[in-house]
């Protein structure tokens, strides 16, 4: 018949069977999974906001730029 697979958990090298552990073993490991999951989804999150932050400042000089463009012109003009 069919073979059950398994994931094994590797902690220092060393291979872990999860139905192996004890119940509070597993669940350490249920929390290890979630955490990474959420470090995962907070990376993300950090990287859409570092690159809304870049596209701020780059939006702000470029409008500082402008200005100091508009006052060059007025004062040649006067």
């Amino acid at each position: 018949m069919g073979e059950k697979k398994t994931n094994p958990i590797v902690i220092d090298d060393v291979s872990y069977e999860f139905d192996e552990m004890k119940p509070e073993q597993q669940q350490m490991v249920q929390h290890l999974i979630d955490l990474d999951r959420k470090i995962g989804n907070t990376q993300f999150s950090l990287d859409q906001l570092s690159v809304g932050k870049q596209a701020f400042l780059t939006m702000l000089r470029e409008s500082l730029a402008k200005v100091e463009t508009e006052s060059e012109v007025v004062e040649t003009v006067q």
